[in-house]
């Protein structure tokens, strides 16, 4: 999943259980790719490190941000790295998505979709 810095979906990859996250986020970046060209900079949590950065520059010339964790023991909001997890929070509320009923994953990225369109379009209405 790839949202924007307000926590809006851009675009989202639902797979099997058996693939990677690194290997699934080459095909987040590229499906993000086709759809914004003018995105310079890629926010990523410590578990994107290594050879997808480099592969990211190379493709796209995107440079990826790291947000790691703090050395401390207690609880700390990071920046930037809550933004996907407060999204996923949000889409959490809709009922179609508390359980795996889809067979195909793209039938899932199309909830997911309209999940994220009924939450936008709430907020509108206010």
């Amino acid at each position: 999943m790839a949202v924007d810095t307000m926590g809006n979906l851009l675009t989202v990859v639902v797979h099997s259980a058996g693939i990677q996250d690194r290997a699934g986020a080459r095909a987040v970046l590229i499906r993000l790719h086709c759809a914004f060209t003018t995105i310079k900079t890629v926010f990523v949590d410590g578990g994107y490190s290594g050879v997808l950065i480099d592969w990211t520059l190379a493709m796209f010339g995107w440079t990826m941000q790291v947000v790691k964790r703090t050395e401390q023991h207690k609880f700390v909001v990071l920046p930037k790295r809550w933004i996907v997890e407060r999204t996923l929070s949000w889409l959490g509320w809709s009922r179609r998505l508390s359980k795996d009923y889809e067979v195909l994953p793209c039938n899932a990225e199309a909830f997911v979709q309209i999940a994220m369109i009924h939450l936008l379009l709430r907020r509108a209405t206010r």
